[in-house]
C-alpha cells in the first residue's frame, strides 16, 4: 500500500493550501483517512480525519480553518487549509486505517495504519 501526498509549499500567513493524498490502485477501500503533522522535536499530532461514511474529526487548532474531504472511489483525501498561521508550519502526513487491498484470491483487510511520505508546509509571517 502506498499513499502519495501532494500540495505542500510556502505560503504567507493568511493564505491557503490544499493537500491531496491518494492511495495506490491495489486498495479496494479505506475505513478512515486523515492528516497529521509534525514539527521537528515534537510528536506527530492529529489534524483531521474522515471516515468512509463522511464523519469528520478535527483538532481544535484546525476547526474553522481547515476542511477535510474524501473521494472513496479514488481512495483520496484532501485537506483544504485556509487562514494559515506560522504555527501551522510542519510536515503533513496522510494516514489510512482499515485498508482493504485487492489480492489474487480476493481481498485482505489489515488493521495496520499506513502513512504517506509527508509534504512540507511552511507559513511565513
Amino acid at each position: 500500500v502506498q499513499l502519495q501526498a501532494f500540495g505542500g509549499g510556502l505560503v504567507q500567513a493568511g493564505g491557503s493550501l490544499r493537500l491531496s493524498c491518494a492511495g495506490s490502485e491495489s486498495i479496494l477501500s479505506i475505513d478512515t483517512m486523515g492528516w497529521y503533522r509534525q514539527v521537528v522535536g515534537k510528536a506527530r499530532e492529529l489534524v483531521a480525519t474522515i471516515t468512509r461514511d463522511g464523519s469528520t474529526n478535527y483538532a481544535d487548532s484546525a476547526k474553522g480553518r481547515f476542511t477535510i474531504s474524501g473521494d472513496n472511489a479514488k481512495n483520496t483525501v484532501y485537506l483544504q487549509m485556509n487562514s494559515l498561521k506560522p504555527e501551522d508550519t510542519a510536515v503533513y502526513y496522510c494516514n489510512a486505517e482499515g485498508v482493504t487491498q485487492r489480492r489474487s484470491y480476493g481481498s485482505l483487510k489489515t488493521v495496520t495504519p499506513y502513512w504517506g511520505q509527508g509534504t512540507e508546509v511552511t507559513v511565513s509571517s
